[in-house]
């Protein structure tokens, strides 16, 4: 698979990497994974959740905006979605814009850095 890159950002990913990784972007330090309300249909649907019961299980409000809960694991805090144990997503094929956009996120363009510890798949351009 070729690397991917993208204008305003000073590296670039393999995302063949991804197989070999533990999950990196999935646990570790708290962060917000926010959905929007065709992201949440379309998981529901995958889910076959009515909505109610998803928000309740899987979802935290911030305000007036969803993110994904976290629960503790040994690698820190992980995203409800993440199976730690087979260290894969449980809905990869439908999962957030957020989750997508990953590791091309407007933070990593002023702290490239910490990407760098986090991703095995980033490499400097």
């Amino acid at each position: 698979m070729d690397s991917v890159r993208m204008d305003g950002f000073d590296f670039v990913f393999d995302p063949s990497a991804c197989k070999s990784c533990p999950g990196n972007c999935c646990c570790g330090e708290s962060g917000n994974v926010w959905l929007g309300q065709q992201e949440v249909n379309r998981i529901c649907e995958f889910l076959q959740e009515n909505h109610i019961d998803f928000i309740e299980k899987y979802l935290h409000r911030v305000g007036n905006r969803f993110t994904c809960k976290e629960r503790v694991s040994e690698y820190g805090l992980e995203c409800v979605f993440f199976q730690g144990a087979e260290r894969k997503c449980s809905i990869y094929s439908v999962r957030p814009s957020g989750c997508r956009a990953y590791p091309f996120w407007d933070y990593f363009k002023t702290n490239p850095e910490h990407l760098i510890k986090e991703c095995p798949g980033v490499k400097n351009r």
